[in-house]
C-alpha cells in the first residue's frame, strides 16, 4: 500500500487499482500516473521593510489528453512538490467523473499569508503570474482559488496576465470577481456540491434530511457553506471545527450566527450555547453526516475507528488515508469522495470559463440550477457503477473518471485499448 501521508503515492495506488479493476493494460497506468509537467519558480518579493525574500511555487500540469489543465493555487507554509501533483492528478480526476473538458493543474507557494501585508501579498500574485505567464493561458491552464487565496487575489492574478500580454484574456483564471468576469454562484459552488451530493446519498440510504445531523471539520469557504446550506434544507449542524477551535452543541447551531462570531472574534470558540471539542471527538460524535473540510489525511485510522456517522461527504481533497478508508469500508459507513464530493467549484469554474469565452453571463439561479443537473448526473454515474459492481463509491469514482481518461488517450491514438474491456454500469 502507498504511503500512508504521501497524498501523490496515494493518489497513484487509487489510479492503478481503477487501471486494474478495469482489466486496463499497463500502459493507460504509465500514461497517467505522473503529470506531464511540474514547474518550480523562485519568486523574490521586495518586503514592507526595504528587504527582498524569495518564495518558492510550485505549478503542476497533470494531462491535457481531454483540454487544459484546470486547477486552483494555495497559499500554505506546508506546500510541497508532491502534495502539489497529487492536487493536479486529483483535479484530473475530478473533472472525468464531472465529464468537463479538462486536464487537472495545481499551484501553490510555499508561504504563510497571516506573516504578509496586503502590499507583500499582491506583490506575491502578481509576481508567481510573471514566472507563470507563458506555461498557463485560458487554453492551456487555468488556474483558480484554493486554500488562502480568494477573489481579490484572482483579480489581480488576472491584471497582471493581461499586463504582460498586452490584452484581456478573463478565461485565463476562475473565480474572479463578478465585475471582472467572475460567474455568479461562484464562491458557494464547492460546498453547494457537498451539500447536493449529501442530499443526494441521504436519499439513496432513506434518511429525512429535516432529521440528520450534521458534525463539520473545517469551516472556511467550503465548510462554511456547506454547513449553511445544508442547515436550509432542515439538517440540525450540531458541531463546527476550526483550526483555531470548536463549538459543539447536541441540540444545534445556528449557522449564520455562528459565521458572524467567527468573523467577529476569529474564533467558533465561546459561542454562546456550545463547548468545545478535540478533533477527535467532532470525528467520534453519534451523527448522521461528517464533512471534512480542512486538509488532506485528516481522518487516519485512528479516527476511522471511532467514526459513527453513516455518510462521509469529503469537502477536502483527500481527507482519508487508505488505511482509513479500508476500515470506513468494512464498517459499511458511505463515503462521497472527495472528486465527486467536492467537484462543485470547478464545475462553477467551467461555467465561468464558458461565459468568458462568449461574453455572455447567466444569472446565479441559471447556474445553480445547471451546477444542480451536473451534480445530479454525476452522482447517478457513480452510484450506478458503485452497485451494479459492487465497489465502494470512491472506487466506483474512479472507474468512471479512467474509463472516460482511457477513451480519450484512444481516440488521440496515444495508447490502444480494447473496449470489450472497458467496463460500464
Amino acid at each position: 500500500m502507498a504511503d500512508l501521508t504521501n497524498p501523490f503515492l496515494i493518489c497513484q495506488s487509487d489510479l492503478r487499482h481503477a487501471v486494474g479493476t478495469l482489466g486496463l493494460p499497463e500502459s493507460v497506468y504509465e500514461l497517467f500516473k505522473e503529470p506531464h509537467r511540474v514547474i518550480r519558480v523562485a519568486i523574490p518579493v521586495r518586503m514592507d521593510d526595504g528587504a527582498t525574500k524569495t518564495f518558492i511555487g510550485y505549478r503542476s500540469q497533470h494531462t491535457d489528453v481531454v483540454g487544459p489543465a484546470k486547477g486552483g493555487i494555495r497559499f500554505h507554509p506546508d506546500v510541497n512538490e508532491d502534495e502539489v501533483k497529487a492536487l493536479s492528478m486529483w483535479m484530473t480526476f475530478k473533472n472525468a467523473v464531472m465529464e468537463l473538458p479538462y486536464g487537472g493543474g495545481k499551484g501553490g507557494i510555499v508561504v504563510d499569508v497571516e506573516k504578509l501585508s496586503e502590499r507583500e501579498l499582491e506583490s506575491l500574485s502578481r509576481n508567481f503570474i510573471q514566472a507563470l505567464a507563458y506555461e498557463t493561458g485560458p487554453d492551456k491552464d487555468i488556474p483558480a482559488p484554493d486554500v488562502n487565496t480568494n477573489a481579490k487575489i484572482m483579480g489581480w492574478m488576472v491584471d497582471e496576465f493581461d499586463r504582460i500580454h498586452g490584452n484581456n484574456a478573463p478565461g485565463f483564471i476562475t473565480g474572479k470577481p463578478i465585475v471582472l468576469g467572475g460567474s455568479q454562484g461562484r464562491d458557494a459552488a464547492t460546498g453547494r456540491g457537498v451539500m447536493l451530493t449529501t442530499l443526494s446519498a441521504m436519499k439513496k440510504l432513506g434518511l429525512d434530511p429535516k432529521k440528520c445531523t450534521v458534525a463539520l471539520r473545517g469551516i472556511g469557504n467550503v465548510g462554511s457553506w456547506a454547513a449553511k446550506l445544508l442547515a436550509e434544507h432542515g439538517c440540525k449542524v450540531v458541531a463546527i471545527s476550526h483550526r483555531r477551535g470548536s463549538a459543539y452543541n447536541p441540540d444545534g447551531i445556528d449557522v449564520p450566527k455562528v459565521l458572524r462570531y467567527l468573523e467577529e472574534h476569529g474564533s467558533v470558540t465561546g459561542f454562546p450555547g456550545t463547548k468545545e471539542i478535540s478533533p477527535d471527538d467532532l470525528y467520534a460524535l453519534d451523527v448522521d453526516v461528517l464533512v471534512p473540510s480542512a486538509l488532506e489525511n485528516d481522518i487516519d485510522s485512528h479516527r476511522a475507528e471511532k467514526i459513527r456517522a453513516k455518510i462521509i461527504a469529503e469537502g477536502a481533497n483527500g481527507p482519508t488515508t487508505p488505511e482509513a478508508d479500508e476500515i470506513l469500508k468494512r464498517r459499511g459507513v458511505f463515503v462521497i469522495p472527495d472528486i465527486l464530493a467536492n467537484a462543485g467549484g470547478v464545475t462553477v469554474s467551467y461555467f465561468e470559463w464558458v461565459q468568458n469565452t462568449m461574453n455572455f453571463y447567466w444569472t446565479e439561479q441559471e447556474v445553480n440550477e445547471k451546477l444542480g443537473a451536473a451534480m445530479e448526473r454525476a452522482f447517478e454515474n457513480v452510484y450506478k457503477m458503485h452497485e451494479v459492481h459492487k465497489v465502494t463509491m470512491r472506487e466506483a469514482a474512479y472507474l468512471v473518471a479512467v474509463q472516460r481518461l482511457t477513451l480519450a488517450a484512444a481516440a488521440r491514438g496515444w495508447i490502444k485499448v480494447d473496449q470489450k474491456h472497458l467496463i460500464t454500469a
